[in-house]
């Protein structure tokens, strides 16, 4: 059974995608409805058929690296499987994007969470793309998961960075640790010093997001890594890379920017819900190799939600299901 099937049989009865189907409204209501009205427009597969999917590939930010690699390989299938049908077709396409982002080199969706003591992750990102705010709201998650949390005010510097952090600690019933105006390494020693001796069990680090200096975010990065590693063992756990995905292709840059500077070991993509560009998710897999570990699909506290490719993929096409 192909994919396309198999997710109309698993989610049409249940309610547990409901955030992925808002979430994946305005990429799926242009996307979609532009898939459909191609199949419509044509009853055989020609070159004009292919030159039209791959501008609506385009268009919801899929990439045109991904978007060149995924035709090849949809005009080989078609080939070997003799498709003219382009309604068929349409459950194909479904079927081959989401081989874009479960073949070839196995990205773990999954938090790293440490055997024993605190599991650090740190978080980094350029300014305005919702960083505190996704800090806030794993707060929030972890706290509802029954543990115990702190967060770490790493982003000195900028104006408002610290209360507006330590705003989101007192919402979440967290631990705060943060100064304005001081070495943000210094601010994360004291904080994973405590963290061990109070147990607690997830420690987020908010960071800079200077890009434009490149070379003193890494020194900065690079020294908080060491600060981080001589208490805990193989910390921090996880580098999340925060992307705005209304930015579309210049989230990809940043990620490539970020790759250079530091190990990112996943990327969580805020505002998904705001864009008709959903298809950066296939990009982000296929151009920087790295795995979306979560995505906001909303405003509220409960919006931010780990990532599950099927439920992507279902969010995006069950007008076609």
């Amino acid at each position: 059974m192909g994919l396309f099937n198999k997710l109309k049989k698993a989610f049409n009865k249940k309610d547990h995608i409901e955030s992925y189907d808002k979430g994946l409204e305005k990429t799926r209501k242009e996307f979609v409805s532009e898939l459909s009205l191609l199949g419509l427009k044509f009853n055989k597969v020609t070159e004009e058929y292919y030159e039209e999917l791959e501008s609506i590939l385009i268009k919801a930010d899929i990439g045109i690296r991904t978007v060149e690699s995924f035709l090849e390989r949809l005009k080989k299938r078609v080939k070997q499987e003799s498709i003219t049908n382009t309604k068929y077709l349409q459950e194909v396409i479904v079927d081959e994007l989401f081989m874009i982002y479960v073949e070839g080199e196995s990205l773990t969706d999954k938090i790293m969470i440490a055997e024993s003591g605190p599991t650090v992750i740190l978080l980094v990102g350029v300014n305005g793309v919702g960083k505190t705010t996704t800090i806030g709201k794993l707060a929030y998650k972890y706290k509802k998961e029954g543990k115990s949390v702190m967060l770490i005010a790493g982003d000195t510097f900028r104006a408002g960075a610290v209360p507006q952090l330590k705003e989101w600690a007192e919402r979440t019933d967290s631990l705060f640790i943060g100064k304005e105006n001081v070495d943000p390494a210094s601010i994360i020693y004291e904080g994973i010093e405590k963290a061990i001796s109070e147990n607690i069990d997830i420690v987020l680090i908010d960071t800079a997001g200077r890009l434009q200096n490149k070379v003193n975010l890494m020194n900065e990065l690079e020294k908080i890594n060491k600060v981080i590693g001589k208490h805990i063992e193989n910390a921090p756990h996880e580098t999340l890379l925060i992307i705005d995905a209304t930015t579309g292709q210049n989230g990809i840059s940043q990620a490539q920017s970020f790759k250079e500077i530091t190990n990112i070991t996943g990327i969580v993509l805020t505002k998904l819900d705001g864009t008709a560009k959903g298809g950066i998710v296939l990009a982000i897999k296929e151009e920087v190799s790295l795995p979306v570990k979560f995505i906001g699909l909303g405003e509220g506290l409960n919006d931010l939600k780990p990532f599950d490719i099927e439920k992507y993929i279902y969010g995006l096409f069950k007008d076609m299901m």
